[in-house]
Formats: C-alpha cells, structure tokens, sequence
C-alpha cells in the first residue's frame, strides 16, 4: 500500500458515520434488547453455538437489528450473505440461490442471508424465498420497521420466529454514547472531549431510543465544537442545545422528577382537566420518557380512576399503546394525546379499584375457605356422590336471567365488595345492582 492507498483508506473511513464504524463484533458487546439476549436465553444460546435459524428481527429504527445480524455474520461458520430490500431485487435473489447451492454442494456449508427492510419486498420477491426456506436451502435473517403480520407472507412468516426488538432504554444509549467517546480506533477517542455528563442526558433522552440518531448527534456536536487554547473540545449543554436547535428540558427519569410529572399527569386525568392533562404528557414526550411507560399508566388509570363508569375508557387506552406500538414516534405522540384527552373527560369512578382492594384482603385472611359445593363443577360420579354442584341454580333457566343464589363461602355470606358511583354507566349498573341485590334479601 502506497502514500496514496493509505490516505485515501483514511479519508474513507472517516466519511463513514460513527454510528456505523463503532457497531459492535461480538454479543457481549451489544447494548439492549435484554429481554431477548441475555445470557441463557434461546436466541443468545443459538447465536453462540451456530445453531441460527430463520429469524424475522422486528423493531424500530436504530434499536440494533443489523447489528445482530452483523454479529450472527461474524460468529457463524455458515456462508453469509446479505442485501437490502431497497436496493436489490428478484435478479439478485437467483444469484444468491445459485450461489447457495454451491456453498452446500462443494463446500458442505449452508447460506444465511440476511434481508434488510424486508418488508419492501413484494408478495412475489417474498414468495421467491419460500422453496429455499422450506428445504433448508438458506436460513433467512429478515429485519423489519413494520409489523410483520402484516408486512411478510404467512407462508414465509411461519416459518420464521419472529424476535420483538424495542426502543433503546436512555440508559443503554448513555452506555453506547461512552464507548464511542473512549474507543480510540473507530470512535472519538483521540478528539480529547471534555463533555458535561448533562450532555449525553440529553442526548440519549432526545434520540428517541434510537442508537444511531443517538451517535450521529454526539458526533455533529463533537465536531461542531472548536478546540480552545489547551487543545480540548470543551462540551457544555448550550452548546449541544445550539447544535441540536433544540433545547434541554429539565427532567429526569430517573429521579424525583420523573414521579413529579407522571403524578402530576394522573391527577390531572383524575381531575377531568384535559389541558393539564396535555401539559404533563407533552413535558414527559418531549422530554424523552419511554412513550409505552406513560401508555402503561393510563391503562392503570382507566381502570382505577374511570371503571365502569365509562367502560369504553380502557379500551381506549389499550388503543393509544397498541396505536402508538404500530406506528412509533413521532406520529404515535397524537394517540397518547388522545387517550389522556379522553380519560381527563370521561366519567370518573374508583369502585373498581376499591371493591378490589377490599376483596383482596379478604382473599388473603380467608384463603382456606372452601368453594360452597354447589357451586363446584362434578364431572365425575364420585364428585357428583359428594355433593359437587347439587342444588345449583343454573341462571338462564329463570327470567331476566337472574335467580337468588349464594356465591360466596358461608363465612363472607353477605359481604359487598363493589359499589358503583350512580353517573356515568355505573349508574344503569347500580339500578341494576339494586335489584339484584334486594330480590337476593326477599324470604
């Protein structure tokens, strides 16, 4: 290699983005997605003993799907291959059978090939690897933004797991963020960085769990950043948030005030004020709290804070996470807005969280109470002999459905655990209840 080879070498690698130069080579090096790569689980133990076997990866931008790919690629004996969907068609898919059939035939090895944004591919470019799926042919790695039930043929699909990857955890992003400012080779280790800790909170809160928006920014604001008289790029948070046009807002989600605004949210919802409702859930998105935390809490507070007052309510809020999983951030944000606006102006009532409560410490006092026997299924003779299900009153037998009968164990006889508010729905279920109850009274 002369002069020249190596300073064009060097000039190409540094056109090459750090999000891209400091991936990972091996598992013990990748950051996230724990709940699928942890030590002892299947997909980690398959990788590691090159046992891989047709995967679909699912996830958002940046959450590390073609670095696992990459990863399998290094730790596998099996010819590899791999192309994008955007760039390649059903051509190139006949060259790859043709050379898999070669790899099996004179080399004894099987082909992994591992497909980018698969989901772009048609039902026919899809369909063209069924056959070589089917027979072992390749073993087909697929990565996909989109969901695949929707986006990959149920032919192919089935044949396939499918590995569910997530956003990135602020934490995992801070982890990734450091290596790259220490790594010396492939990173900016040799660009003597002093940074504010602030600036990889801010960072890694702003990127959305995506790694390699993440390291695109530190990179910009590195380089962006003049050195100063000792010869250090000097790092402070104005000078990200001027990189960034974008300012830091004060919130931590990992301490007190990451409880502050998620309270401040849920009372806000409890007390029917859909602006402050808004607020609240507008600070914690646009400040970087994990969009399927917050959706988690309005589930809760569906149930706890609305009930049956509005029974609707918790399908709603089941809606705006299933909503928000399907089409990610930014757009996703307008789901939650949704169903936090919806909550705040529902019907409130808590009789479902207090009937509960009160069951549940009964349920605990009185754990060894028996089942009442007629109330006991007897699919056996012998069962039947001992009284299971004897004088049972089957309910549809009796008009309006309803027939006076005791459900509880003899010690709890009596006992009333919910008590619906009267608005909202609640207010049919009370009548309804009433009626009930006082015909369960009559001698």
């Amino acid at each position: 290699m002369d002069l020249f080879d190596h300073k064009a070498e060097k000039l190409s690698k540094d056109f090459i983005p750090l999000s891209e130069r400091i991936r990972p080579k091996n598992i013990d090096d990748f950051i996230g997605q724990d709940h699928v790569l942890t030590r002892g689980s299947l997909l980690r133990r398959i990788i590691e003993a090159d046992k891989i076997f047709s995967l679909i990866l699912w996830g958002p931008p940046g959450s590390g799907k073609t670095t696992l790919a990459r990863i399998i690629a290094q730790n596998t004996n099996s010819h590899f291959t791999a192309f994008s969907a955007v760039l390649s068609g059903v051509k190139d898919i006949r060259e790859i059978i043709k050379e898999a059939k070669h790899q099996r035939k004179f080399n004894f090895k099987r082909t992994v090939l591992f497909v980018d944004e698969i989901h772009r591919f048609n039902k026919a470019q899809q369909d063209s690897f069924l056959p070589h799926v089917e027979t072992g042919l390749i073993t087909l790695i697929g990565a996909t933004t989109e969901n695949p039930s929707f986006e990959v043929n149920p032919p192919l699909l089935s044949r396939c797991k499918v590995i569910v990857f997530h956003h990135l955890e602020p934490e995992n992003l801070r982890v990734i963020l450091e290596r790259a400012l220490k790594d010396k080779e492939n990173g900016l280790g040799n660009f003597s960085v002093s940074i504010d800790p602030r600036v990889l909170d801010f960072i890694s809160s702003s990127a959305g769990g995506d790694a390699r928006i993440a390291l695109n920014t530190l990179e910009t604001v590195v380089l962006a950043t003049n050195l100063n008289s000792k010869g250090t790029r000097t790092i402070n948070l104005k000078i990200a948030e001027e990189a960034l046009q974008k300012k830091s807002l004060f919130y931590d989600q990992g301490g007190e005030e990451h409880y502050n605004i998620i309270s401040a949210l849920h009372k806000s919802m409890r007390g029917s004020d859909p602006d402050a409702s808004c607020y609240w859930l507008a600070r914690m998105l646009e400040a970087g709290e994990d969009p399927l935390y917050i959706a988690r809490r309005m589930v809760r507070f569906a149930s706890e804070d609305i009930g049956n007052a509005d029974p609707n309510a918790l399908q709603v809020a089941i809606s705006s996470m299933q909503a928000f999983h399907f089409i990610g951030l930014p757009e996703g944000k307008l789901a939650l807005a949704q169903a936090a606006i919806y909550l705040s102006t529902a019907p409130k009532s808590n009789a479902v969280y207090t009937a509960y409560s009160a069951a549940k410490i009964d349920a605990e006092n009185t754990s060894s109470l028996p089942v009442p026997l007629h109330i006991r299924n007897a699919p056996t003779k012998l069962m039947k002999d001992l009284g299971y299900g004897k004088d049972y009153k089957y309910a549809h037998n009796f008009d309006s459905g309803f027939v006076k009968q005791e459900y509880l164990p003899n010690e709890l006889k009596g006992k009333t655990y919910y008590n619906p508010e009267g608005y909202g729905f609640e207010k049919i279920i009370k009548e309804r209840l009433e009626k009930w109850r006082n015909k369960e009274t009559k001698k």
